[in-house]
């Protein structure tokens, strides 16, 4: 059965023993409706080194309420939480594999194990404005015991209120509340969860939330930052491929991408340039590719075939399409899938871990970014005028390879403006976004070139079955009119690219 998904909007607040709830005291605290008293039992698990925690994720078991079942809770915002919910079934000491998917790209192949268990005695009382639902208070009193094995440790005992909005109101709803909760005695609480409360002496630090470099930073807050947002990327998107996503391959791929463009363009600066990170990237790309151009390409010619006149699709060619490339797609999908299974991945991801904790930087990398960001650009955009200058010298037969070469040249350029753009500003972003117009003419312009490979093949394959191959050949010369178009973009978009002098100097000043 597939996740309930809930966005959990909370706050808590630390109260003593004795501290009256403030409700149905006068005119400004909002209506009481139902009040209910519930029992919950949960059992919360985690990697030995809780590597969930760290990162302020929290998966656990609970028994009791009508949410009950497996949960896990990821951070959103402020005040927020996304929160996957799954039928309790038999599992009690294991966690279930749909369970976990959303956060293997953290677990890896760690075992999952119960470090925590919490019960709560809870008051619920149901908030009202205007007779309406408005949030639900809880008044929790809390006893816990950490679990290592066969031992347990010491029990822990408090009580908490929790203040939560009602599914679709907004975090103003606590203005009106909060007040009355602090005024009786109440303080927010100096933790997130009851989780992190029994383990804050025990756990390592919390993985940093969010960037910390500034304009005036040093190139390497810029990178670490650039590196730690696109490590979440592919964490988010792992479990958006695991959850059966139709984009999430690609937007795995795209958070790869970023990886290694930012540890090639930063390359000069490493005292070790990190080679092997940088192949098992340029691998994990590679396996995931198949996936998202079977995808692509199956998208394409079923929307071109759509758009013909009917009596121009002849013979079986839709059936063709649809049988042939779903069955590629499939397969394809099912090693990208296989691949992040593998060994192989959860020690990459090790190694992305490893590097940003301790990014192997020359000195030169301690100087601020806007000082060091214009060197590294240029060598890219040098990178990218060479292979448009290739692209003017090609004959015919190479004139569709070195097309394609510019256009991940472009990429390339793109991505080192975006890691410059905390740096640069306004300008770095000009340059990203020129950049990324000549690469998505590029692109379109590869598309039909596969595009083109496939349909040959089809038709060739309908002729040898003494099928009509017409329609495959006809969808052929739509695609080398989108050719010629793609082209022409691009000469346009490449008019409005800078030289390599001109792009280093948009990083380096603001």
């Amino acid at each position: 059965m597939a996740a309930r998904e809930h966005v959990e909007t909370e706050r808590k607040y630390d109260v003593d023993g004795t501290t009256a709830v403030p409700l149905g005291e006068g005119d400004a605290t909002p209506g009481v409706g139902a009040v209910i008293q519930i029992q919950l039992d949960a059992v919360y698990f985690d990697t030995p080194a809780l590597d969930l925690h760290r990162r302020g994720i929290t998966l656990r078991r609970r028994t009791g309420g009508d949410d009950e079942g497996w949960h896990v809770k990821v951070p959103r915002g402020r005040d927020e939480k996304t929160e996957l919910r799954h039928p309790l079934g038999r599992a009690v000491r294991s966690v279930p594999r749909q369970v976990a998917d959303p956060v293997r790209a953290i677990v890896r192949d760690r075992p999952l194990v119960p470090v925590a268990a919490i019960a709560t005695d809870r008051t619920a009382y149901t908030l009202l404005s205007a007779a309406r639902p408005l949030a639900t208070l809880c008044d929790d009193r809390v006893c816990a015991r950490l679990l290592n094995g066969e031992d347990d440790h010491g029990e822990q005992a408090w009580r908490e209120w929790e203040l939560e909005a009602v599914e679709g109101q907004p975090a103003s709803v606590f203005r009106s509340i909060e007040p009355l909760l602090l005024g009786s005695g109440a303080r927010p609480a100096d933790h997130a969860s009851k989780l992190d409360r029994i383990l804050a002496t025990h756990a390592g630090d919390r993985e940093p939330k969010e960037p910390t470099c500034g304009p005036k930073g040093s190139l390497a807050a810029l990178l670490r930052d650039r590196l730690v947002q696109q490590i979440s990327a592919l964490h988010e998107q792992d479990a958006a491929v695991r959850a059966g996503s139709p984009e999430g391959v690609h937007r795995l791929r795209i958070a790869a991408r970023r990886l290694r463009s930012a540890l090639t363009t930063a390359k000069p600066l490493f005292e070790q340039a990190p080679e092997d990170l940088l192949g098992e990237l340029r691998w994990l790309g590679q396996v995931l590719s198949p996936a998202r151009d079977t995808q692509v390409i199956r998208e394409r010619l079923e929307a071109a075939l759509s758009a013909e006149p009917r009596e121009l699709v002849l013979g079986p060619a839709r059936r063709r399409l649809r049988i042939e490339l779903a069955h590629e797609h499939k397969d394809a999908l099912a090693r990208a899938r296989e691949a992040l299974g593998s060994t192989r991945y959860y020690r990459l991801l090790d190694a992305l871990d490893a590097l940003v904790a301790d990014l192997p930087l020359a000195p030169a990398a301690r100087a601020p970014a806007r000082l060091v960001l214009g060197d590294l650009v240029r060598r890219d955009a040098m990178r990218l005028h060479r292979a448009a200058r290739a692209v003017a010298e090609s004959d015919a037969a190479g004139h569709d390879p070195a097309l394609h070469e510019a256009r991940k040249k472009a990429k390339r350029l793109r991505y080192a403006a975006e890691l410059a753009v905390p740096a640069g500003g306004r300008r770095a972003k000009r340059l990203a976004k020129r950049a990324k117009a000549v690469q998505q003419a590029l692109g379109q312009h590869q598309d039909t070139v596969v595009a083109r490979q496939r349909l040959r093949q089809l038709g060739a394959q309908s002729f040898l079955r003494g099928e009509n191959g017409f329609t495959f050949g006809l969808l052929h010369g739509v695609e080398r009119l989108r050719a010629e178009h793609a082209e022409l973009e691009f000469q346009s978009a490449w008019v409005r690219m800078p030289r390599p002098r001109t792009a280093a100097a948009w990083v380096s000043k603001r």
